[in-house]
């Protein structure tokens, strides 16, 4: 969401006076910005910063607009490990939440903190989010390249976050089915996410099979471009593989299987 419809979102909250919990951790994930990098021959100053999104921009009091904007270290600066995030919100919020942490685990631990404030420094922000874009951009077209050459495909190109929504349907019987292919994958040492993890509106069905997102699946371009590389190449020969092999799902399911359980 960004633009006109993030502008929406804003006045809306602010116009009924309704809470409105902004996830902005990807934020500085976009690759369809039009300024060129330094790389690039942009200038490497502050007359040049990468596309980045905020709800900050349609803010006009962060203490009366009820909008609660959260970010940290884990996505936009690659430091999940340090367990530090923020939040800006209007300050009575901000104080509650902050006795609510103290109380329940201390909050952040002081050293990780201090270490973190060299990556707030602006000029390194701008930088580093190029260098960011610049290279998950090429992780993501390598990715959607070589899932083209497998026979999967892809909808939507993404234009922001490390994930593609891909369609599985025209695979060999029983790998267009997601949690088909995610058992396949394990045995091949590769890991993805069933689309049937995200049916937000499975309609209240106790039967998988009948959710929309059966034949899709998550991919993720975050892991180092090595791992996409071998992920890449172990999902081809499983797909190649059950070309030669196909079988009815009756008959996979017959077999050992997570099905089992």
């Amino acid at each position: 969401i960004e633009g006109e419809k993030l502008e929406q979102y804003v006045q809306i909250s602010r116009l009924h006076g309704t809470a409105v919990i902004m996830d902005e951790f990807y934020s500085h994930y976009y690759y369809d910005g039009e300024g060129k990098s330094p790389d690039e021959g942009g200038a490497d100053d502050d007359s040049n910063w990468p596309k980045t999104v905020s709800s900050a921009s349609y803010i006009d009091d962060v203490n009366s607009d009820p909008i609660l904007i959260i970010n940290g270290l884990t996505k936009n600066w690659r430091c999940p490990g340090f367990r530090v995030c923020w939040i800006v919100a209007p300050k009575d919020i901000v104080s509650m939440l902050g006795s609510a942490g103290s109380y329940l685990d201390g909050g952040a631990n002081a050293p990780l903190q201090r270490l973190a404030l060299p990556l707030m420094d602006m000029d390194f922000i701008r930088r580093d989010t190029w260098a960011l874009q610049n290279h998950f951009r090429k992780k993501r077209d390598y990715l959607l390249v070589e899932l083209e050459k497998i026979g999967i495909r892809v909808q939507w190109k993404p234009t922001a976050t490390f994930y593609i929504w891909a369609d599985i349907s025209g695979l060999p019987s029983p790998l267009n089915d997601c949690l088909v292919f995610l058992e396949e994958c394990v045995k091949n040492k590769v890991v993805i996410v069933p689309g049937v993890f995200f049916d937000i509106n499975p309609r209240g069905l106790k039967n998988v099979y009948k959710s929309s997102c059966i034949s899709n699946i998550r991919f993720s371009y975050g892991p180092p471009m090595q791992n996409l590389i071998f992920g890449v190449e172990q999902i081809g020969k499983m797909v190649a593989y059950w070309k030669l092999n196909q079988e009815s799902m009756e008959e996979y399911k017959s077999r050992q299987s997570i099905f089992d359980v």
